[in-house]
């Protein structure tokens, strides 16, 4: 027999298809209206860029992928205030008015738009122009996409939460042959980057503006931890946030 407090602990919430369930959500919102913009946030190393990729493949020929990875400033104007700042990687990284830019033009009904800018890895500009079909949703992977100056671009916006620990976990399987040693990658997340999405989620309070926020600590088997429907067609607040 279960005991008292075993009734009273609220059950974790069930594993769902979250593919399917972003994809459904898309054509449900296709369906009235011509053009959607889908945000996948969250922090480094949540499973953003896979989530939206197999997203996209599921939602077949209407879907159209874009990363704010291909929006950095150059790496001059990035360490301005310090190569590790958590302000600066907030503040900095990336081209916000050529995101919104990227989004407006999308949402206006453009065939054509630029879905990249920049290589941050050349550190160089590099332009990509992608078609859009006349109905079309575009997933937009990355962070810090549901800050104020963006937030009121997304008719669906999904936050990957993943504990610290994960993200570390990632990181180091992930990243050391970007940074080099494994030293080099704890050393640029605990000092930059998670400290960054922490001031994220202080100022800008993301999870309150998603429309799904997703338990990814276990990719195969996320859990939505909250969710709120997504904004109705009609809806005035394309230009307001």
């Amino acid at each position: 027999m279960a005991s008292a407090d075993e009734h009273r602990r609220p059950r974790d919430p069930e594993p769902v298809d979250l593919v399917s369930r972003i994809a459904d959500d898309v054509r449900n919102l296709l369906t009235r209206r011509p053009r959607v913009l889908v945000a996948v946030d969250g922090p480094d190393a949540a499973g953003k860029t896979t989530l939206a990729d197999d997203a996209a493949s599921r939602i077949g020929g209407a879907a159209l992928r874009a990363s704010v990875d291909d929006f950095h400033r150059p790496s001059a104007e990035r360490a301005v205030r310090g190569a590790l700042s958590p302000e600066a990687y907030y503040e900095d990284t990336f081209d916000l008015e050529r995101v919104q830019t990227l989004l407006e033009h999308f949402a206006a009904g453009a065939r054509e738009v630029t879905t990249k800018v920049f290589d941050h890895r050349t550190d160089r500009p590099t332009v990509r122009r992608s078609a859009v079909p006349r109905e079309a949703a575009m997933l937009v992977d990355g962070v810090f996409l549901l800050r104020p100056e963006l937030r009121h671009h997304w008719d669906l916006a999904i936050y990957l939460h993943v504990p610290e620990e994960v993200t570390i976990d990632r990181a180091l399987r992930r990243d050391v042959a970007v940074f080099g040693d494994e030293r080099s990658v704890l050393l640029r997340y605990r000092t930059k980057y998670l400290p960054g999405q922490a001031l994220y989620r202080s100022v800008a309070a993301p999870l309150d503006a998603a429309h799904l926020v997703v338990d990814n600590s276990t990719p195969t088997a996320p859990r939505i931890l909250r969710e709120r429907a997504p904004r109705p067609p009609g809806t005035p607040d394309r230009q307001s946030s």
